[in-house]
């Protein structure tokens, strides 16, 4: 490949993941201006008006595998839509914009973990230190550093939301690995937009009840069209095209860098304030990730070290 392609796979990669950073930012920059499950429903709505002259022909077209795939298609519209980032927007209510994008990466680890209890998948040393540090790298990131915020579990709710967001991300990404074959990436977006909002209208409904809306501002409007437009569809094609030209894996390694693009953006735009506590969290979970999930150890020809091993004696 050369490496015209290649910069441009990258760079599809990279600005997918600056526009899904953005995500994190409006969670926390808005907890104050709007409801979570307010801002979740008026995200898909935008999402869904923007999406529909493109997918609406598709999704008429294919209403046989809609029907045949029914239950399907609701599990991953409950979890990815309706579940996911109304969770998001619930932790940024009450946890900064840097260590949900922390909490947000370790999702990989958590598939590893939901394999080997559900799909008996084998847990090898270099998947197993990797889930040990990311563990480590997340206690000490929602402890504060703090060994009796541990022992009392007085943790941050919105740090445990968005470990459960992570738990969620990690059942869906599992779940669309076995997506029924017959239908276009269009045509199943838009259904599951649709239902996922469906499922979000009641919860919608009731949290307008319990709470009052206040004054929508020109920033909250703008930050809704933000994510809706471009942290939902825009990200989307970008990060297909990246996996179309660089492959899962390498598109997956840039992912690995949002952290540090929400740490720009939540120091830039909310004055958030990077420590050292947010260092080493870092440097434990993508250790953890990029032993549990990149490192291959199979990819290490042992016998061409042993090779080595005598010619040097």
């Amino acid at each position: 490949m050369t490496s015209k392609p290649l910069l441009i796979g990258f760079a599809c990669a990279i600005a997918a993941t600056i526009l899904w950073s953005g995500n994190f930012i409006v969670a926390r920059g808005l907890s104050d201006a709007i409801a979570p499950l307010n801002l979740a429903f008026w995200r898909w709505v935008v999402a869904i008006l923007v999406l529909l002259p493109f997918a609406i022909k598709p999704l008429l077209a294919q209403k046989s595998w809609l029907t045949e795939n029914a239950g399907y298609l609701s599990i991953v519209s409950l979890l990815g839509v309706t579940l996911f980032n109304s969770l998001i927007y619930y932790a940024g209510q009450s946890s900064s914009a840097i260590n949900l994008s922390l909490i947000a990466i370790t999702f990989p680890v958590f598939i590893l973990v939901l394999s080997r209890l559900f799909l008996a998948e084998a847990i090898g040393w270099n998947k197993f230190g990797g889930i040990v540090l990311v563990a480590a790298g997340i206690l000490l990131l929602i402890s504060k550093g703090d060994v009796a915020v541990l022992t009392e579990l007085a943790f941050s709710q919105g740090d445990i939301w968005m470990l459960l967001a992570s738990l969620i991300f990690a059942i869906y990404s599992m779940l669309l690995k076995r997506k029924p074959r017959g239908i276009g990436v269009p045509a199943f977006q838009l259904a599951s937009f649709i239902l996922g909002l469906v499922f979000l209208l009641p919860f919608y409904l009731l949290e307008l009840y319990f709470i009052p809306s206040k004054e929508v501002e020109s920033s909250t409007v703008m930050s809704i069209l933000y994510i809706g437009i471009f942290a939902s569809l825009l990200a989307f094609i970008l990060w297909n095209k990246a996996i179309a030209v660089i492959g899962a894996v390498n598109a997956g390694m840039v992912y690995y860098s949002l952290p540090i693009f929400s740490g720009i953006l939540a120091i830039a735009i909310l004055g958030e304030a990077v420590t050292s506590l947010h260092l080493y969290s870092t440097l434990l979970i993508l250790s953890g990730i990029l032993l549990a999930v990149v490192y291959n150890p199979s990819n290490v020809d042992l016998n061409k070290l042993a090779t080595n091993k005598r010619s040097a004696k």
